[in-house]
């Protein structure tokens, strides 16, 4: 049976061109980077040379990037470890800023320092799940050190205006950090021009390897650091460094074009015009436009009367594979907060669906997703 995966967000596969640089990590260039050997000196020099090349794609310098587990430990590194440093300098601000659209990871590290003292704003975001930047500014306070926000939403696409928002940071010397996972190589992000402070990365949404990640840190930026052990990455996550996975993200990134972005856009397009054709359809998110903010790469629509998992498991009997919201939340009944927090009521969340596509996906593939979800809805058509 014909196999589609349409759950890009959730997971990409690794590129075969990611797969061979890696192989030598593990069989020949096996050493630890942390080792003075000559061996180690050559991990050490493969850890180093993939540094600078996710610092490039990012406008960032070499030593403002470190390396971590994947985008859950880079976003609980900035939340917790900025919350953390508040503390240990004796300075009274406690007030983070976030909206209702966030990844879990953030929420939940949001509620967890509510445990610890913080005070935490969730800000509410419109049908399109834009947060106002007047909303942001209004919400600081002489309390506030940290704004953090989702760059590219991974359940509805949402692209948020981050170097906007990082100007009203600034101009109240508060510090942002934004979640870039969803849109790394998607959306352009120079953290330089941008005037960013701290930006969560990770490969395995980039056809690189799962289980590897980074925080940009802009220079002069003081953090505490989560881990502690043998001093590494420059004494902010102690760990032996991943040189495999880091090799295998920096190619990734390495590869990541602009021709691939607009192919992802054309055919985000084509299957959203031919949803949209279809009676009972409805687009969570914003509309694409000439001023495109939305990811190439996402589509989620609801239904009318007709549950999200029942759609996906029809289109699974098809071979087709989508998600009715985020992966980290796909095992549990819980509503998506994010299709809520756009106006969305708990059944019109439950009948909705993601498509996510990558550059791997083809014209064939978009055919057979759009003739397969018109036969499956129409089985509902009373």
């Amino acid at each position: 049976m014909k196999q589609i995966y349409f759950d890009n967000a959730a997971s990409t596969k690794v590129d075969e061109i990611v797969l061979e640089a890696m192989r030598p990590y593990f069989t020949e260039k096996y050493a630890n980077a942390s080792s003075v050997h000559e061996m180690g000196k050559e991990a050490k020099k493969a850890l180093e040379d993939s540094r600078k090349t996710i610092a490039k794609s990012i406008g960032a310098s070499a030593d403002e990037i470190y390396f971590t587990s994947g985008g859950t430990e880079a976003n609980n590194f900035a939340i917790k470890g900025l919350f953390f440093e508040q503390k240990k300098s004796g300075s009274s601000k406690n007030h983070v800023i976030t909206t209702k659209i966030e990844h879990d990871c953030v929420l939940n590290s949001c509620k967890w320092l509510e445990t610890q003292g913080a005070e935490v704003t969730y800000l509410d975001v419109d049908k399109d799940g834009f947060v106002n930047p007047e909303a942001i500014k209004n919400a600081i306070t002489d309390k506030t050190f940290l704004v953090t926000i989702i760059h590219g939403n991974n359940e509805i696409g949402t692209i948020q205006d981050i170097e906007e928002i990082a100007k009203i940071c600034h101009e109240k010397n508060v510090l942002f950090h934004t979640d870039a996972c969803q849109s790394f190589t998607k959306v352009p992000i120079d953290v330089k021009k941008m005037k960013l402070d701290f930006v969560t990365l990770n490969a395995h949404k980039i056809h690189g390897p799962k289980g590897v990640g980074a925080l940009y840190i802009k220079k002069g930026a003081n953090i505490t650091p989560l881990f502690h052990g043998g001093g590494h990455e420059r004494g902010l996550r102690s760990g032996t460094e991943n040189v495999s996975g880091v090799v295998g993200f920096a190619k990734a990134a390495e590869i990541a074009d602009k021709k691939h972005v607009q192919y992802m856009t054309d055919l985000r397009n084509k299957i959203i015009d031919g949803v949209l054709k279809i009676h009972g359809v409805r687009l969570n998110g914003p509309m694409p436009s000439k001023e495109d903010r939305r990811l190439c790469n996402n589509i989620n629509i609801s239904f009318e009367n007709v549950d999200g998992e029942v759609v996906g498991g029809y289109l699974e009997n098809a071979g087709i594979y989508t998600s009715t919201g985020s992966a980290c939340m796909s095992h549990s009944s819980k509503t998506s907060h994010v299709l809520k927090a756009i106006g969305l009521n708990d059944d019109k969340a439950a009948n909705s669906l993601r498509i996510s596509i990558s550059r791997f996906t083809t014209q064939e593939d978009v055919d057979f997703f759009l003739e397969n979800i018109e036969k499956i809805l129409k089985k509902f058509v009373k």
